[in-house]
This record gives structure tokens, sequence and C-alpha cells, in this order.
């Protein structure tokens, strides 16, 4: 399980990344597919990553929302 953020890009795209990946970002023309597209590529990502032997980082990020 991996905790992902989304947020609008500067294109009017919605941007997903996975801060436990460093470098793990996708995008999408929508909220779904931006989602769809992150767990591509976070499952692309750990797949590559296994495959060359390299441990797989630990999910250790915290998320907090705030108004300010």
């Amino acid at each position: 399980m991996r905790q992902m953020v989304l947020y609008a890009g500067e294109d009017g795209c919605r941007v997903a990344e996975c801060p436990s990946l460093p470098g793990c970002v996708s995008q999408g023309k929508t909220k779904e597919e931006a989602i769809a597209n992150i767990k591509e590529a976070i499952a692309a990502y750990v797949a590559a990553l296994e495959e060359d032997h390299l441990p797989v980082p630990p999910e250790r990020f915290e998320s907090v929302v705030m108004a300010v």
C-alpha cells in the first residue's frame, strides 16, 4: 500500500505523485486517469527495483492537511 498526492498541474492536467518512491510521478486528464496511471507507475517502479535486486523503500510518508 502506498500513499499518493494528487494536485492540479500547470496545464490543467491532474498530477499524481508517490512520495515514498522518489521520482515516481504520473498524470492524467482527469482525477481517475491520474490515479490509474500512478498505480501503473508504482507497480512498474517496484518491479524495476526488484528486477535489479534493489531494496524497495518502505512507505513512511505521513500527510497532514491544514487550512491556512
